[in-house]
């Protein structure tokens, strides 16, 4: 049931800290291919699989652990997702070899699977109507600082001290987060039961299977790129470690501007105006990417403007699903993640192979392909209402 009242202080936060974590678990590696490749006697590519495989997980998961656990407390559900995602991260810095690195990071990624879209959920049950936009937005920004402070220093502590170093640093800051989020977030929340039937009436309903084509899209296109960032701008323009520790926190840093933003403005935009605007400017700078490859200062420009876009998009989805179908938010918002990740996975799995075909320009404009895609689907999930109004 959704508050009526402000949320409690700093729950929000909570949940926010809590999507860092996550977001760091899910995007290490893609600040340290090349020391993970160096470091476990595989190639870059092999490396990259780490994202792939953990994607397609990840994409399975959601739904599924969304089904097994739709009516447990959201504190110890949220709490013990955090946990395992701290112990999985500790113990990777462990991992004797690829295989067990692997292997520890999909058995953690199958938990940490839920936490993302019942954070969302959550936030949803702790604030009221009027501000469940901006509340969902914020709990989503950590992703953002996860790729404006979380990815810059584990790409500066891979390269300085080593991956084991870096996988520390984000199991640590997996405590800090665990113990904060049991302290601050109310017990007793529990949000509708998610039924076997519950994913009928989702396929059944075209707004949402349409949000999620877009979602697919949008994350299958910058995907292509983002996955093999570090070793692209290393082969386009001979970048050492901390030209790209710097254009990584440019783009995180330019994502929690562009959320911060989308927060600010989506309650009197409305989520499908927000949404257009943030989805051309990521349009614009992957295509900037494109266009200046080989070029250091151009590329770090054209980060920063798809920078702008990436986190909010991703958050204006998840509003956009909770409005177009409220009673099966929780479900709703599990599947966008899902979806998510496939387009991770798709992203990773199509830049992966042209990488290893050396084929390094074509990847922008694969990028720029489902993009624009992404953009179209946009245009034709525009609300009725909206239709009826400026007709």
């Amino acid at each position: 049931m959704t508050s009526d009242h402000a949320p409690p202080r700093f729950a929000p936060t909570a949940l926010m800290l809590g999507n860092i974590v996550t977001g760091c678990s899910v995007l290490a590696p893609a600040g340290m291919l090349p020391e993970l490749a160096s470091g476990l006697s595989v190639g870059i590519h092999t490396a990259g699989l780490l994202i792939t495989f953990g994607a397609m997980v990840l994409c399975i998961c959601s739904p599924l652990t969304a089904w097994l656990t739709s009516r447990l407390d959201r504190r110890r559900l949220l709490a013990a997702t955090l946990l395992v995602l701290a112990l999985g991260n500790l113990a990777s810095a462990f991992a004797p070899d690829y295989a067990s690195l692997l292997a520890l990071r999909l058995v953690m990624l199958a938990v940490g699977a839920l936490y993302t879209p019942q954070a969302a959920g959550t936030a949803a049950l702790i604030s009221s109507v009027e501000k469940r936009g901006s509340t969902i937005a914020y709990v989503f920004l950590g992703w953002s600082l996860a790729a404006a402070v979380g990815l810059p220093l584990i790409t500066f502590i891979g390269s300085h001290s080593g991956w084991q170093a870096a996988y520390l640093a984000v199991g640590a800051a997996g405590v800090v987060s665990f113990a904060l989020l049991t302290w601050r977030l109310p017990s007793g929340l529990k949000g509708a039961r998610v039924e076997l039937n519950t994913w009928v009436e989702l396929g059944r309903n075209r707004m949402v299977v349409l949000l999620l084509l877009i979602t697919t899209l949008q994350m299958s296109g910058q995907f292509v790129i983002f996955t093999f960032m570090g070793p692209l701008l290393k082969k386009l323009t001979g970048a050492d470690p901390n030209q790209i520790g710097l254009v990584f926190a440019i783009y995180g840093a330019c994502g929690f501007i562009g959320v911060v933003i989308a927060t600010r403005i989506v309650d009197g935009w409305g989520p499908y105006r927000t949404s257009l605007l943030f989805t051309c400017l990521m349009l614009a700078g992957v295509s900037a990417w494109t266009l200046g490859a080989g070029v250091y200062p151009l590329m770090a420009v054209a980060v920063a403007i798809w920078g702008l876009g990436f986190a909010s998009t991703n958050s204006m989805q998840q509003v956009r699903l909770v409005a177009a179908a409220p009673p099966l938010a929780s479900a709703s918002v599990s599947l966008n993640t899902s979806v998510l990740y496939i387009g991770q996975a798709i992203g990773s799995a199509v830049g992966g192979s042209l990488f290893a075909r050396d084929l390094l320009g074509p990847t922008g404009y694969v990028a720029m392909g489902f993009v624009v895609l992404s953009l179209l689907a946009i245009l034709a999930s525009r609300p009725r209402v909206a239709v009826a109004v400026l007709a």
